[in-house]
């Protein structure tokens, strides 16, 4: 009989209990924003790209979660804490008109990103395939029956806000990363979602228009970094131009990423350089003038900000 591995970032079922099996030891951080996993060094931002970070270690198969617990730290003694003096009410300040009936600025919080509501029907689904849908860990079989399915989600997003976990589409809150990833989803639909709607995709590949990305300077370079995950590097093509690059970047999960971007100012193609990561791709652009940029493209808007990098002179 099929048992279930508990190891972090593996969750295979297997039945020979000598099979390799690629997980994560340590248990997983979640700090200022950042997440990633006690054990390995890599950082994400977002949630995908945290769940995509790939196992560190192998080992065998465990139906028992042997992940080590951190020590709880032991609450303050009493006579430790400092004792506030009471304050008056009548040395506290008069409130103005202003304060007394401040305006509260409105929320403003980013969209989940849309979904394709159902997949293809004219595209294959491979067996053994996991629904997109976060939450959901339902697996396309091979006789391809789909009247019998049931896709229970969460079609919003993961919220990590000082210790508590949960999802913004339910109310449930816990503390512990495993109990957070067994909140039952709030939603059902009657099919699950294997391949999407295959909108922009050119011969089974997903062609990306743009992806996320940023920079920072220093007075001689420019670190940049393009967002996009399993950049297969055997494939990958980046070229410098002294005002240009050209990336073409297929994935191993079939997604292209190609484009032309043009630089603000002039680079050294010669000294400049860049390396893939799990999660994105990494240049150095060296400039051969030790220029500012206000911006990374020459058609990107600013303000006429002077962005100053290094140390400033002596007036």
């Amino acid at each position: 009989m099929a048992k279930k591995c508990v190891h972090k970032g593996c969750g295979k079922d297997f039945s020979d209990e000598n099979e390799a099996c690629t997980y994560h030891p340590g248990p997983p951080i979640f700090h200022e924003g950042q997440k990633g996993w006690k054990c390995c060094k890599p950082r994400t931002l977002t949630f995908d790209e945290f769940m995509s970070i790939p196992p560190c270690t192998t080992g065998k198969h465990s139906t028992i979660d042997d992940t080590p617990v951190e020590a709880k730290k032991p609450p303050p003694d009493e006579a430790d804490i400092p004792k506030v003096k009471p304050i008056s009410r009548d040395t506290l300040p008069v409130p103005s008109a202003q304060a007394r009936h401040p305006q509260t600025p409105p929320v403003s919080s980013s969209p989940a990103p849309p979904e394709s509501d159902s997949d293809d029907p004219t595209l294959p689904i491979p067996s053994g395939k996991t629904c997109q849908r976060r939450g959901c860990e339902g697996q396309s079989t091979a006789d391809g029956k789909r009247d019998v399915e049931s896709c229970v989600h969460h079609p919003g997003q993961p919220i990590f806000h000082e210790g508590s976990k949960g999802w913004t589409c339910c109310k449930r809150r816990v503390l512990e990363f495993d109990e957070f990833m067994k909140i039952q989803g709030c939603k059902t639909k009657n099919r699950h979602l294997f391949v999407g709607s295959g909108k922009g995709k050119a011969g089974g590949v997903e062609v990306l228009e743009s992806v996320r990305n940023d920079f920072y300077q220093t007075p001689a370079s420019l670190i940049v970094s393009f967002y996009l995950k399993k950049i297969d590097a055997k494939l990958a093509k980046v070229e410098f131009s002294p005002r240009a690059l050209d990336l073409d970047l297929p994935t191993t999960d079939k997604k292209l990423f190609k484009s032309t971007v043009a630089l603000y100012g002039s680079i050294d193609t010669e000294k400049s350089s860049f390396k893939i990561m799990g999660t994105k791709l990494e240049l150095t652009l060296v400039k051969p003038d030790g220029a500012s940029w206000p911006v990374l493209r020459s058609d990107d808007r600013h303000n006429g900000e002077i962005i100053q990098v290094g140390r400033a002179g002596k007036a």
